[in-house]
């Protein structure tokens, strides 16, 4: 990762399709556009590779989420239950919606502990949100189990993990609802974008005119369709559909050499004593984006760090101290930093994470480096990053 490392010929053809017809609105404009419509064909392509019904293009991984959500019924007041490593996007979306996000601990798999998701549900819980963090995924089945005992929705976050698997199935279609990102930094990109996937038509039809301002999108005069419920602007353009379109086709291409990478630095760093690996849930497959591994304590975790990084080994995240991706240092949430008004019933039932006890998450993302996997390397490059990193952790 990330797919504009290859950036080539098909992503510019796709691009200049949309240009010659100088329609990159991905609604109307029929007679323009020269039979060119991007945002559907890649929503055809992503069906068919997510093996699910339905697919919907977004803006964004944040706008994904916040339409599922949506989708889902998702609203004021509601809980949903996500992990304490994720991205800032997935709370974020939650409180979009003026619903409440709970966090709960991680276990070995670095995503959602389903014990500690059994304790979080409440009368107000709607939704279970794991999020597949850097390549891997929950621990699924004990989730769904939770999610039909309680009459929850189980949402996938797979904006990290596009292309992995559970048990045969592709991630993002094991639950309800399943979400991409496609923004600059992910395995496939369209700058900026996202997607929803799922099985369940009104999830679908909800997320397909929640997203474009209300539009039932039925007929063909844009300007004559209905507006069955209030909807807000999530849609993406032609253009960034265009470049998705392309990298969606090279995705097991870009698989292949995640996995190339991956095992190389991997089978380099196995036998050293005091490093393990993140726990993949039985039946999963990775989609090889990140290597993450494990050492004995924080301490020789920090140092081994600082030794990567003094060494040159770039891409290596100690998301313990990371600003974006762990609970620690989310003090805008902590504090309810907002620029508008926050809703009396988020102020009040925001729970206190200034206190929370998190030590079990901690024990584990205390103890873990993350190094992402490039698509560019080249051979040579790859052996020489994997010797290096065996020396510097060899030597700590």
């Amino acid at each position: 990762m990330p797919g504009f490392e290859l950036f080539g010929e098909q992503e510019k053809k796709e691009v200049q399709d949309v240009l010659d017809s100088g329609v990159l609105m991905r609604y109307g404009f029929d007679g323009m556009r020269q039979g060119h419509w991007k945002a559907r064909e890649m929503e055809t392509a992503l069906r068919a590779r997510m093996d699910t019904k339905y697919a919907h293009l977004v803006s964004s991984g944040t706008a994904a989420l916040t339409v599922a959500l949506a989708s889902a019924g998702v609203g004021a007041g509601d809980e949903v239950i996500l992990p304490t490593f994720t991205f800032v996007a997935s709370f974020e979306a939650v409180l979009a919606l003026g619903a409440i996000p709970i966090l709960a601990d991680i276990d070995a798999t670095l995503t959602l502990d389903p014990q500690a998701v059994e304790k979080a549900v409440t009368h107000k819980t709607k939704v279970v949100m794991p999020v597949h963090m850097c390549g891997s995924m929950a621990d699924l089945e004990p989730l769904k189990t939770i999610c039909d005992n309680h009459g929850l929705v189980l949402l996938e976050d797979a904006c990290q993990a596009i292309g992995g698997s559970y048990k045969g199935k592709p991630l993002g279609s094991f639950g309800d609802l399943g979400c991409f990102s496609f923004d600059y930094v992910k395995t496939i990109t369209c700058g900026e974008g996202g997607a929803l996937i799922t099985n369940n038509e009104k999830y679908y039809l909800n997320a397909d005119h929640y997203s474009d301002h209300g539009h039932d999108h039925l007929g063909t005069d844009r300007g004559a369709e209905t507006h069955p419920f209030l909807g807000y602007n999530y849609r993406i353009s032609e253009l960034h559909a265009a470049t998705g379109l392309a990298q969606l086709r090279r995705l097991d291409e870009f698989l292949e050499i995640q996995e190339r990478n991956y095992t190389v630095i991997r089978k380099a760093l196995e036998p050293i004593d005091g490093i393990t690996f993140r726990t993949v849930p039985e039946g999963g497959v990775e989609n090889y984006s990140f290597l993450s591994f494990l050492l004995s304590t924080e301490e020789k975790t920090r140092s081994s760090h600082k030794g990567l990084n003094a060494a040159g080994v770039d891409g290596c995240f100690y998301w313990f101290d990371n600003n974006w991706h762990y609970y620690r240092k989310w003090e805008h949430l902590t504090h309810k930093k907002s620029l508008g008004n926050l809703s009396q019933e988020v102020k009040e039932r925001l729970p206190d994470y200034s206190q929370a006890d998190f030590s079990k998450s901690d024990h584990w993302i205390s103890r873990t480096i993350s190094c992402l996997i490039k698509l560019s390397w080249t051979e040579e490059e790859v052996r020489e990053r994997a010797k290096k990193m065996a020396a510097v952790l060899s030597a700590l």
